[in-house]
């Protein structure tokens, strides 16, 4: 088995320069796309469950399917809850065999995200698992505005609360479709001089993917989270599928056609990111 925690596959990263991809999962097709897409391309992948998979698929039953896709193949596979916003979510997630836990404080007070990302990382850390933390408030595209991260608050969240991994909002914003922002680079390389803990980025679909490698390979952050991105692949794919033989009613049959795509994309996006 090649299970790994989020500490396993980030801090590599971080001394070697370069980011694993926090590939967002909706179902059995993609996650299987993605960890096939990681062997392939001799990298390790973090499968991700965030709200929208929860909503579909019960913790229990993501931890086997997660936890049987890492045993198939040969690099490392991370098992991460994605945006837990609770202490009974992220111990379900814990029981359910995840590796690595985001609790997602950010729309608490600073002292309150503090102390229940702490309370989240005593655990993970006594189950020899990883924890993820945000300190700022990534938005959403047409949704909630964004609040960028202030590097002191982050360099105290970092120190205090005992993350492995730290998520922080830069200019970056959830379920972007286009790719015509970009990331503030002089806010992370003061959150950098300020905190030596990984750093993570959410809603990097959005983020032009010239300005995700050099980030990667020259920066503090260690994982991009990619999800709209692959979820777009996934869209065009199935009803490409669908129209090419009407007569067609089989799911089966119909989503065999969408994995290809999304192997390629996701392929494409780990190795942008990867070592060089």
């Amino acid at each position: 088995m090649t299970l790994a925690t989020l500490t396993d596959v980030l801090r590599p990263a971080l001394r070697d320069g370069y980011a694993v991809g926090g590939l967002v999962t909706l179902g059995w097709e993609d996650m299987r796309a993605y960890v096939h897409a990681a062997e392939a391309e001799g990298l390790p992948v973090i499968l991700q469950a965030g709200p929208s998979c929860r909503k579909h698929t019960p913790l229990p039953v993501l931890g086997k399917m997660f936890r049987h896709l890492a045993d198939s193949v040969s690099v490392p596979v991370v098992a991460h809850l994605d945006h837990g916003y609770t202490f009974d979510e992220c111990r379900e997630a814990l029981d359910s065999g995840f590796t690595s836990l985001m609790f997602d404080g950010s729309r608490l007070s600073l002292s309150e995200n503090i102390d229940q990302t702490a309370r989240i990382a005593e655990i993970a850390h006594a189950a020899d698992i990883s924890c993820e933390g945000e300190i700022g408030f990534v938005g959403y595209a047409q949704g909630e505005n964004s609040q960028g991260t202030d590097p002191e608050e982050a360099a105290k969240f970092a120190r205090d609360s005992g993350v492995d991994a730290m998520a922080i909002s830069v200019g970056n914003v959830h379920l972007q479709q286009n790719q015509e922002g970009g990331l503030d680079e002089a806010r992370i390389r003061a959150i950098e001089a300020a905190t030596d803990v990984p750093l993570v980025i959410h809603g990097g679909s959005g983020v032009p993917p010239a300005q995700r490698s050099a980030l990667a390979r020259n920066s503090s952050i260690c994982k991009f989270n990619i999800g709209t991105e692959l979820r777009m692949v996934f869209g065009q794919a199935l009803r490409d599928a669908v129209a090419s033989d009407p007569d067609r009613f089989d799911r089966v049959q119909i989503l065999s056609d969408v994995e290809a795509p999304i192997v390629t994309a996701a392929r494409s996006v780990l190795r942008a990111i990867g070592p060089v």
